[in-house]
């Protein structure tokens, strides 16, 4: 599936603000143009009722709602099963078992850099 960065919507989610801004500049770096942010899981959700994102990157260990449990919703309410690329801290294969089985598409562990953003983008859509 070819993606077009220019084009794209894309929503970033995590609790806090120098992570999305962090993260909003990776993705400007590689070329994305249409980023949104929220703060929690269940202004994530909201905001995808209203606009629809080509791709969610979110923080795992974020109140009151988890990443965890921000994806789940999301698989239950979405049926569009937007591509949804998980970030955190936790490199525990317990935890990577749990986001695998909630339907993450992939898993980024900080920090990471621009590269290592781009390959996981790539490893879910191909190459852009």
């Amino acid at each position: 599936m070819a993606i077009d960065p220019a084009t794209m919507n894309i929503l970033i989610v995590d609790d806090y603000k120098t992570m999305l801004r962090v993260i909003r500049n990776l993705l400007v770096q590689l070329g994305f143009k249409n980023i949104d942010d929220a703060t929690d899981g269940s202004m994530a959700l909201e905001l995808l009722k209203r606009k629809k994102y080509g791709l969610v990157i979110s923080d795992w260990n974020m109140e009151p709602m988890t990443g965890l449990d921000f994806l789940k919703t999301l698989r239950t309410v979405n049926k569009d099963n937007v591509p949804f690329i998980m970030v955190t801290a936790e490199s525990k294969v317990e935890n990577i078992l749990a986001a695998r089985q909630a339907g993450v598409n992939n898993y980024i562990v900080k920090p990471f850099s621009a590269e290592t953003l781009k390959s996981k983008i790539v490893a879910v859509f191909g190459s852009f």
